[in-house]
């Protein structure tokens, strides 16, 4: 929980978690959505002594806690694991970074478009067509920095163009990267006006 002694990190074997923060106003944003092979609270190995976010299950988890003092002595004498959770971290870093210009530069429209392809690891061991599971509109909307009616109109846009379907998990089709390559938003297909941006 944030505000928790950060004492440990985790790595997740199986299953979803989703990272939440609150703001001083109350204000809750969800930041990440982490699977299968990461890692969450490693905010501890480098002086936070508390955390920073929330973490709660999305879906039935495996989950390996594991000491501060135990990881940072497998850093110093396992060069195999240091190896691992430096290249780890530095691809999470990455990671949050692109998240960063994403939220500065791009629309709402293709902030969605590239958190759904995220979500569902599209590319990840060559996959094309990959499905999301237990993720609402109004997650998406608190990940992408939007309202829940703008994800909604995506979301029905998406899907009346086959870049998606939808009825109560997602199936993502690898023709959504479009709107993540292309500067200009994709035409309205017929009876969908746009929303006021936001």
């Amino acid at each position: 929980m944030q505000g928790d002694a950060a004492d440990s990190i985790y790595y997740i074997k199986k299953g979803q978690i989703q990272l939440t923060v609150v703001s001083m106003e109350g204000k809750e944003a969800v930041i990440a959505v982490l699977g299968t092979s990461d890692f969450c609270g490693e905010g501890c190995l480098v002086g936070q002594p508390l955390r920073m976010v929330t973490a709660t299950t999305m879906t039935q988890c495996t989950v390996v806690r594991m000491e501060k003092a135990t990881v940072i002595r497998a850093i110093h004498d396992d060069p195999e694991f240091s190896e691992f959770l430096v290249s780890y971290l530095l691809k999470r870093t990455a990671r949050l970074t692109d998240n960063l210009v994403d939220q500065l530069f791009n629309s709402s429209e293709k902030r969605l478009a590239r958190i759904l392809l995220l979500l569902a690891n599209y590319g990840k061991e060559g996959r094309t067509e990959t499905v999301i599971n237990n993720v609402d509109q109004e997650t998406l909307a608190q990940m992408i920095g939007a309202t829940r009616s703008r994800v909604n109109f995506f979301m029905n846009k998406f899907r009346k163009l086959g870049l998606i379907e939808y009825n109560g998990r997602i199936n993502v089709h690898s023709s959504l990267l479009r709107v993540v390559l292309h500067d200009q938003p994709l035409g309205m297909p017929a009876g969908l006006e746009e929303p006021p941006p936001t």
